[in-house]
């Protein structure tokens, strides 16, 4: 199975997992010039920006080492413009959080990360 293949399957998965945990699913794969954030949904009151990363095994680090500084600082920035095209409100609560799937399972990390501005 390739690579793409396989990350499709992890992440209906994730969105299996995390529907079945009370998340409503409002995009996924959202695209801009700025880059792509996975899985967007509300958890409650918060607008939540989940990174998906899957590693088969430890010889590269966890899933959740995975998303470093820029990697977080590239869904930051499409989150902000995500908001604008989506018209969300200044007072909407975000989180940005990771869903890392190590070989079958499945951790799901709240609040992963902080919102770091990119101007």
């Amino acid at each position: 199975m390739n690579t793409r293949k396989q990350g499709a399957q992890k992440e209906e998965q994730v969105c299996a997992c995390l529907l079945s945990k009370g998340v409503r699913i409002c995009e996924r794969n959202f695209r801009c010039r700025q880059g792509e954030i996975d899985i967007i949904g509300y958890d409650g009151a918060y607008l939540v920006f989940f990174e998906v990363k899957y590693r088969s095994g430890g010889s590269k680090g966890t899933a959740a080492e995975a998303v470093g500084y820029a990697k977080q600082k590239r869904i930051c920035r499409v989150a902000d413009y995500y908001r604008v095209v989506h018209h969300c409100m200044e007072d909407t609560p975000i989180r940005f959080d990771v869903v890392a799937v190590d070989g079958e399972t499945i951790n799901w990390v709240k609040n992963a990360f902080d919102y770091l501005a990119w101007r």
